[in-house]
């Protein structure tokens, strides 16, 4: 089960105790030696534990503890500890984009504000979008980034060379839509799948933060039934009713489909060039990679469609050596590459883009630089994404919209209507405009 899935059927259980304010601050920084957790998952915990050796032979005085509580495991694990007032809660706590929001808001103190360690110094250090998303409405800095993922578009040149098609000519999903056609006219091919029983909304997602949306605007107010929403939803159906959508619903049925030539893209981030790389090694030479395709011509190819970050829990005993810990980590150009060597986290941290590694060639990816592709896209920019403590909501509705569209041939914007109507009622938000 994938992280967003877990957090939609979250929506009622942990999160709902949010009433329970957790503690503040915690006690002052002592003296003399300490010991500090961190929380992750595998295997970003393998790259935060790598570093963690490097930073106490530099803090003889620190030591740290690297524990992978895995995930979705630790999802459950923070928020149960959030909702006991921080009891039992790591020091320092690897935390989504998509759940963030939802911390900060329904559990005021949990998180320490990392301005009084100075972190906002470094706001201007990650790349262009994030360091909003860590900011709550108070202007408090409640982590700081780690992870960003770019969106990309790997596909399989094998596949697009047998079809007689040239993904350069690729600018828009109307373009890459042509393309799959005659993929599979020439092929057999699916052009991307998409699971349709399932909650599965991340191509959706990444279709409305290229066009700087999402299911809420910055003020809180929702968009889900605003022009980009239902731009994003309607190429879906025009792929669908095109027949160039794999149902990936079934346990394995993506892995057949690749292994079988049958999927020429999967839209992807960054995290995917490692992923398929260890996973895929009989394909080496096969795949390339480039940014998406635009949603309107002319229109913005990039978009971060999720990001990770670390957190101080508002309770730690050691909210300093916690926060020194955070700011080694991922400040640090080489202590943040060395993370995502051992741990495959594309770095947020733009000054880490300078290592030789982003723009090596690869021989998985036929001798492209495929790394540089994610540099380039930040490079490019992206928009803030505002997720909010309702995104668990927004996720599980706008997924029974997806679902009308692709099982039951439903109209985009009707079915977004309503989705955004049922938002408004759960949450008590306001519709934008």
């Amino acid at each position: 089960m994938n992280r967003r899935s877990f957090l939609s059927l979250a929506v009622t259980g942990a999160l709902a105790l949010g009433a329970a304010a957790c503690g503040g601050s915690g006690p002052a920084a002592q003296a003399g030696p300490v010991k500090i957790t961190v929380w992750s998952w595998k295997p970003a915990s393998a790259g935060l534990a790598a570093v963690a050796k490097d930073f106490e032979k530099d803090h003889p005085n620190i030591k740290v503890a690297v524990q992978d509580i895995g995930e979705p495991a630790i999802w459950d694990k923070i928020t149960i500890g959030m909702a006991a007032g921080g009891k039992g809660l790591a020091d320092v706590m690897h935390i989504g984009v998509d759940y963030l929001p939802g911390y900060v808001d329904k559990f005021p103190g949990g998180l320490a504000d990392l301005r009084k360690f100075g972190a906002d110094k470094h706001k201007d250090a990650f790349a262009k979008g994030l360091w909003p998303t860590v900011t709550g409405k108070d202007g408090g800095v409640y982590a700081m980034p780690w992870e960003v993922n770019p969106a990309g578009f790997f596909y399989r040149s094998d596949i697009f060379d047998k079809a007689g098609v040239d993904p350069a000519s690729i600018k828009t999903w109307d373009d890459a839509i042509e393309a799959g056609k005659k993929i599979k006219e020439k092929t057999g091919a699916y052009l991307i799948g998409l699971k349709a029983s399932a909650v599965d909304m991340d191509f959706f997602q990444a279709l409305l933060q290229q066009q700087g949306a999402f299911y809420f605007d910055g003020q809180g107010n929702v968009t889900l039934n605003a022009a980009p929403a239902v731009q994003a939803m309607s190429l879906i159906k025009k792929m669908n009713d095109a027949g160039i959508v794999a149902d990936t619903s079934g346990e394995g049925t993506w892995k057949q489909l690749v292994s079988a030539g049958k999927l020429a893209v999967v839209p992807w981030p960054a995290w995917a060039v490692s992923y398929l790389q260890e996973n895929r090694p009989d394909e080496k030479g096969k795949w390339r990679v480039m940014q998406p395709p635009a949603v309107t011509q002319g229109g913005k190819r990039a978009a971060i469609v999720n990001a990770t970050y670390l957190s101080v829990s508002g309770t730690s005993p050691h909210p300093q050596e916690a926060y020194t810990f955070v700011e080694y980590a991922l400040t640090r150009p080489e202590a943040i590459n060395k993370a995502f060597k051992e741990g495959g986290v594309f770095p947020a941290l733009t000054a880490a883009y300078a290592d030789p590694m982003f723009k090596a060639p690869s021989d998985f990816y036929g001798g492209q630089p495929a790394l540089k592709t994610f540099v380039d896209s930040l490079t490019e920019g992206a928009d803030a994404t505002y997720y909010s403590g309702d995104y668990a909501r927004a996720l599980k509705i706008a997924s029974d919209a997806q679902m009308k569209v692709l099982l039951k041939g439903a109209d985009p914007a009707t079915a977004l209507t309503e989705a955004a109507q049922q938002l408004v009622q759960q949450t008590g938000r306001k519709l934008a405009g």
